[in-house]
């Protein structure tokens, strides 16, 4: 999370870890926490940024916590528009700084676990788990704002309906052999596209060699990945936890975001279209660069993402489909936005923790103290506690968010989000009920 309000969308995706149940060495977690406080949450930093892979292999072999980063300086990746590592420096960057963060309307913090944060990142899930496994604090208390009862309040909101186009992703008119082989090429995989198992593969699935996957869902998704150069994946043998030390020269952000625009190039699209940053962590040895789509002035929430390594790229993923305009759509008022915040049919979402929790010190600083006896008996004429959480809502923004259909296809339509008091983020959809499907088959 940065200062624009910002989801990193491998956050979104830490959750789904196949390694999460990897215990980390002892004292590991004091340490991450001890790093994560230590300083006020700002735009990302090399201490504050963590970075998790994607790659279902990779997972498998590395704890969640430990940050990765993408792309090499020193391999060129070559596709057919002819661009290498390196071809675009001294151009346009296209940093990300002028277009609006991305809306999602999806839980990205609380009921799932994922925190949104670096420190609830590093630290959070753990120490949330062992307060609840001790029975000390219910979820609520552990997240004792916006998870649960909300009141909403507002006042001068707009009252004026309008239009606002949406798009979608076209899956389908990129999904064959020629063009994933061809990206395939680009980042050095061997070998011609096949069709198995529901995604297009390409290279070896066996840990040994570089290897792409296309999954046939709404978006295209493409995962790469490169054991031979992955300074994360240990010898046969080796304690991936206690002895597997990554080494090498940590990449330059300009190596790392030119890698990611000439990937962009060597699939035909425009690096143009996109808004670009680089991350990494304290003591790291590979970087990630992240590039946004940006439509109508707005990143979506759908990020292309390499880890560059001083031998070459190390993984990458993205969408490969293309966004296409899907016209106009009538959309609520501002007003009637605010009022689906309480209407369970919307399913108001908190995508943004509020500042008062941001700045709140990790809960693994704090000793657990062991009960000596149960709580004492409920007596007669008790009230129950039934927490209600104040939330005044200060300002909206209408803005596009992924929606992903039943059929797997992915929309990008108007969404609200509503600013709270205290620096949290609500998403609801904007689109008139008209052409909503409330059905549930």
């Amino acid at each position: 999370m940065n200062d624009h309000h910002e989801l990193d969308p491998v956050a979104r995706l830490r959750a789904a870890d196949p390694a999460a149940e990897v215990e980390p060495r002892e004292g590991f977690a004091d340490e991450v926490v001890a790093r994560a406080t230590s300083e006020p949450a700002a735009e990302p930093t090399a201490a504050s940024a963590p970075v998790a892979d994607l790659t279902s292999e990779r997972a498998r072999r590395r704890p969640r916590w430990l940050p990765i980063a993408a792309v090499a300086a020193s391999i060129a990746i070559v596709g057919a528009a002819g661009y290498g590592v390196g071809a675009l420096t001294g151009g346009p960057t296209n940093l990300a700084e002028s277009a609006a963060p991305p809306i999602s309307l999806q839980t990205d913090i609380g009921g799932n676990g994922v925190a949104t944060d670096a420190g609830a990142m590093e630290g959070g899930a753990a120490a949330d788990d062992a307060r609840m496994s001790a029975g000390s604090q219910s979820a609520d208390s552990i997240y004792p704002y916006g998870f649960g009862r909300n009141h909403f309040s507002s006042s001068g909101l707009a009252t004026a309906e309008g239009t606002a186009p949406a798009y979608a992703y076209d899956a389908r008119a990129a999904s064959s052999a020629e063009n994933v082989t061809a990206l395939a090429a680009a980042l050095g995989v061997e070998g011609t596209a096949e069709l198995k198992d529901g995604s297009w593969l390409v290279g070896s699935q066996d840990g040994t060699a570089p290897y792409l996957g296309v999954s046939l869902d709404g978006t295209l998704g493409f995962s790469y990945w490169n054991p031979l150069i992955d300074p994360w994946k240990c010898a046969e043998g080796v304690d991936v936890v206690e002895a597997c030390e990554p080494v090498g020269e940590l990449p330059s952000e300009a190596a790392a975001i030119d890698a990611l625009r000439s990937l962009i190039v060597s699939v035909g699209r425009d690096p143009g279209s996109f808004e670009f940053m680089s991350e990494t962590w304290e003591g790291a040895v590979t970087r990630m660069a992240q590039a946004w789509p940006v439509v109508d002035g707005q990143r979506i929430d759908q990020a292309w993402s390499l880890e560059l390594t001083d031998a070459g790229v190390s993984s990458a993923y993205g969408a490969l489909a293309r966004i296409v305009d899907l016209g106009e759509y009538a959309v609520v008022s501002e007003q009637e936005g605010f009022e689906r915040l309480s209407d369970p049919r919307f399913g108001a979402q908190m995508t943004i923790m509020p500042l008062a929790m941001r700045e709140q010190p990790a809960v693994a600083t704090e000793e657990w103290v062991p009960p000596t006896e149960p709580p004492a008996t409920p007596t007669e004429g008790t009230s129950l506690s039934w927490p209600v959480n104040e939330v005044e809502i200060v300002g909206a923004r209408l803005g596009l968010a992924s929606q992903w259909q039943p059929d797997g296809s992915v929309l990008i339509v108007p969404a609200y989000e509503f600013t709270d008091a205290e620096g949290g983020a609500w998403s609801v959809i904007a689109i008139d009920e008209s052409m909503l499907d409330f059905a549930t088959e």
